[in-house]
């Protein structure tokens, strides 16, 4: 064996210099899950929800449901993409079973 076959430098690169690329790695964009107030869905089964779906505690849960109901809309969750609509769309379909219209939506952080 020669001490050219021992080299583990590739062929055609003796000698000369490598460059090494870096990536940058970018956080995934927020998405904040909303829900959204309606005539019909019971403040029990956003309570509900909130616990179940979002893992809220029942005083956090409680919160978010008066904001829901005093102001229009309240965050559950802030997730990435993929995340918030799983979440939207089981708690929609949840909604749906117990024949509530509760509608909740994903839309992208401010900032972001």
């Amino acid at each position: 064996m020669t001490r050219r076959d021992a080299d583990p430098t590739p062929p055609g690169q003796q000698g000369g210099t490598q460059t090494l690329e870096r990536t940058r790695v970018q956080r995934p964009r927020l998405y904040r899950v909303l829900l959204l107030n309606d005539d019909y869905t019971p403040m029990d089964f956003v309570v509900m929800v909130l616990e179940r779906y979002f893992r809220k505690s029942d005083q956090e849960a409680q919160l978010i449901m008066l904001a829901v109901h005093h102001k229009g809309q309240g965050v559950a969750g802030v997730y990435t993409r993929d995340v918030a609509e799983t979440k939207v769309a089981q708690v929609t379909a949840e909604a749906r079973r117990h024949g509530y219209p509760l509608r909740l939506v994903a839309e992208p952080e401010a900032g972001e």
